[in-house]
């Protein structure tokens, strides 16, 4: 399939590359295209507003629509295109778990990730003035018998309704297998519509529990931790310092309220404002924002350099955004979590926690193996011990 990608000045450039779908599922708007017609040209957050202007200033056959991905590091490239087609509403998708391979491979080992985060305390400690919070990550990889579709994978995700599920094509090298990020996103980063602007943040979580009586308790205490309410006061200020200049009007709750996925308890904000005119585009309003102390902490660039120095693995798009903007420059982003980066027969599941002063390193490893386990369920997998990561399949 031979598709054009736009350059400054309106020249294009044959662009040649495999069949795309993009999938956004929230419980009030779908979204679903077909195909790349033509591809954003890539760039970091700073450059994605006046990207997205340019784009929408040409004159283009096809959906005055750009779909896609923002990587974690917002000076990285961003992965945002046009599709050929937006498919109906009413489109299915199938829910087929991948037959996996072996056991998954722990990228570190639970006992290499307590020793991240306790080196993250000391450093928290000893230099509170420059760092706050940070928010560290750790992988499981596994191999599926066969080429992973998907879909179908994400199609595993939907019985959850308080999430939104999403599968994005992602940029790979030429002659290597198509790759993608699926996952349920639990977190609104930012939606925009006219001049009204909602982002809705999540951070301080704890693991649900099957009996009633307990997860209430659960509930409870999470309502009342101070580590908690500090990790999420830390996020809802740095948006609401960002929106501030833009808005005429914003109104940001003083205390959280409970957000229940199927597998966590979270505080979460409902951040609601009214742009002025002319108002940024949602995707140049997501580039301002992303990452935000829930995914990186704070201050960022501080945060991001310890990231940086104490994970393993790269996170590439996992704890970006994934989502949309149109010509009139509405949109939905969400915060790219509870997923997988899905490559041939490669998955690779990322989970992470925020790291404060008076975080305890076994509590951070027990909160990431909860965090798995919206994309374990999705595998058919039961539980991954914090010890040794073995599983158990259902």
């Amino acid at each position: 399939m031979t598709v054009v990608s736009p350059r400054r000045g309106g020249d294009v450039t044959p662009v040649h590359t495999h069949e795309a779908t993009f999938m956004l599922r929230a419980s009030q708007h779908h979204l679903k295209t077909r195909g790349r017609r033509a591809q954003l040209p890539r760039g970091p957050a700073t450059t994605l507003g006046s990207r997205v202007h340019a784009f929408f200033a040409q004159a283009y056959p096809g959906p005055a629509l750009l779909v896609g991905a923002m990587p974690f590091d917002r000076n990285a490239e961003d992965a945002l295109y046009q599709p050929d087609a937006v498919l109906p509403a009413s489109s299915t998708v199938s829910a087929v778990a991948p037959a996996l391979s072996g056991a998954p491979v722990a990228e570190p080992s639970p006992d290499g990730y307590a020793e991240m985060v306790a080196r993250c305390v000391t450093r928290l400690r000893d230099d509170e003035s420059t760092l706050s919070k940070a928010v560290l990550a750790r992988s499981l990889r596994f191999e599926a018998r066969a080429p992973v579709d998907p879909l179908a994978l994400a199609g595993c995700l939907e019985r959850d309704p308080s999430v939104t599920t999403y599968a994005v094509p992602l940029p790979v090298n030429a002659g290597d297998a198509p790759a993608w990020l699926v996952g349920a996103s639990p977190e609104l980063l930012l939606s925009r519509r006219g001049l009204s602007v909602t982002s809705h943040p999540l951070a301080g979580s704890a693991r649900r529990s099957s009996d009633p009586e307990e997860d209430a308790q659960i509930a409870r205490a999470l309502q009342a931790s101070t580590k908690d309410l500090t990790e999420h006061r830390y996020v809802v200020d740095a948006i609401v310092d960002a929106l501030t200049p833009l808005c005429s009007e914003l109104e940001a709750p003083d205390v959280p309220t409970l957000h229940a996925t199927e597998t966590m308890w979270h505080l979460g904000s409902r951040i609601e404002g009214r742009l002025k005119s002319p108002a940024p585009s949602s995707a140049e309003l997501a580039g301002l924002l992303h990452p935000t102390p829930a995914v990186c902490g704070t201050p960022r660039q501080t945060a991001m350099e310890v990231i940086q120095s104490l994970e393993p693995i790269e996170r590439g798009f996992y704890a970006g955004a994934v989502g949309w903007v149109d010509a009139q420059g509405d949109g939905d982003w969400y915060v790219a979590i509870r997923c997988a980066h899905v490559q041939g027969k490669h998955l690779r599941l990322f989970a992470g926690a925020g790291i404060v002063t008076d975080s305890t390193p076994a509590l951070e490893v027990e909160e990431t193996a909860a965090k798995f386990m919206a994309l374990l369920h999705a595998l058919g997998i039961e539980e991954v011990t914090t010890r040794r990561d073995a599983v158990s399949a259902r």
